[in-house]
């Protein structure tokens, strides 16, 4: 499970930015929090809002860029531990808009939990080759934290957990060591590793070639459960089918007492983005696994992308800690009834045209009491008080449009 993502001089990111999965001391939705409460609670969503070219898609390929750098090589080079790999990969590209930035490394780092154990890998590349690079452990809910590896250009250090003679520190520069360590040796701790990075899903539906992918399953259970799932939703599927064939999906409808079939690609824009979603986010809940969607809510009715979020922070679907973060233009669903104040993130460009991310829980108000969970939360966006769309402030005070 992800507790917390910073990274710095990465696309329209110049400073250190930090996206906080850890469940701040609030009372709303308590129930859907992931962990136990002696190691800290974990927040089962994350949406981001903000303006067109604010930094909401740049700052899930940040974590995108992290997680494929260190999964590409393994992949293929067919030594991944996941028997499904999702992932799309995504450029590592330094800040622009200043005569520094682009001679300075992008530096990530993540804390996740795996198993009874939390690590901390950092990662800092400069045009594709590692600058440095370290992996931390400890167990869950201790004091006490291990070295695995530490790595500073080709100089690399090994911990007590994997310090042997048998293990070679000599590693091509464009290769992440975590990457080498996992292709080449059977480390327990590497493989714990390995298998988080391998399990994220990383989807872009803005593309059209990811919105019209579809995962299909020949399991009855599996397929039952997505056309369950469609059904809640209010489509009236009743199953579908593949034609080898034809390489052609065929969806099935009854009607009075009568077996029908439609192509997929006569499905609504609507109905193909449920059609093709849904069996990774049912993978996802099922397996545990972190899911990054940017749009996530393209294409789809609200009550739908409602009914998704809801899956994640309901307890009794997600039982084994599965995780979503996508971005929204959705205004309708930032509601009390849907999200933590904690779950709701902004991103916006300042005056130098560098993105920066804040939680609706760290806004103050005049005041600089927190804004209340009582809140209409939609409202107080589009009047601006929130202060990530300017273009929607402007139209509701009157901006000068001559």
């Amino acid at each position: 499970m992800l507790c917390q993502f910073s990274f710095q001089n990465f696309k329209s990111y110049k400073e250190e930015t930090t996206f906080d999965f850890q469940a701040a001391a609030i009372p709303e939705f308590s129930a859907s929090l992931l962990g136990e409460e002696k190691s800290g609670r974990l927040l089962p969503v994350g949406v981001v809002y903000g303006p067109n070219g604010g930094g909401k898609s740049n700052l899930l390929q940040a974590l995108s860029c992290l997680i494929t750098t260190v999964v590409k090589p393994i992949h293929d080079l067919e030594k991944t531990r996941e028997d499904i790999v999702i992932q799309q990969k995504a450029e590592c590209e330094p800040f622009l808009f200043d005569d520094t930035s682009h001679d300075k490394p992008t530096e990530f780092q993540v804390y996740f939990r795996q198993g009874k154990n939390e690590y901390r890998y950092y990662l800092a590349l400069k045009e594709d080759e590692v600058v440095s690079e370290a992996l931390y452990w400890r167990a869950i809910g201790g004091r006490k934290t291990g070295t695995v590896f530490e790595r500073e250009g080709s100089n690399i250090t090994l911990g007590v957990s994997i310090n042997k003679a048998s293990i070679n520190t000599s590693v091509n520069p464009k290769m992440p060591y975590l990457s080498f360590l996992a292709i080449n040796y059977d480390i327990p701790v590497i493989a714990e590793v390995q298998k988080w990075f391998e399990s994220c899903v990383i989807r872009n539906y803005a593309n059209p070639v990811v919105d019209s992918t579809v995962m299909i399953s020949k399991n009855d259970d599996v397929k039952k459960r997505i056309v369950q799932a469609l059904n809640d939703m209010g489509i009236d599927l009743t199953g579908y089918r593949f034609d080898e064939n034809e390489k052609q999906l065929y969806t099935q409808r009854t009607v009075n007492g009568k077996s029908y079939e439609l192509r997929f690609m006569d499905e609504s824009d609507g109905t193909q983005k449920l059609i093709a979603v849904l069996p990774v986010l049912l993978m996802a809940l099922r397996e545990g696994r972190l899911v990054i969607i940017d749009e996530l809510d393209a294409k789809l009715h609200p009550k739908l992308l409602r009914y998704v979020i809801a899956m994640f922070k309901n307890p009794k679907i997600n039982q084994n800690g599965a995780q979503l973060i996508f971005t929204s233009h959705d205004v309708t669903t930032m509601r009390n009834t849907v999200f933590r104040r904690d779950e709701i993130w902004f991103a916006a460009e300042n005056d130098n045209h560098e993105s920066e991310i804040y939680s609706l829980y760290e806004i103050r108000r005049e005041d600089n009491e927190r804004v209340n969970n009582t809140a209409a939360y939609d409202k107080q966006y589009l009047e601006g008080r929130y202060g990530a769309d300017p273009y929607l402030r402007n139209m509701l005070t009157g901006g000068d449009w001559e």
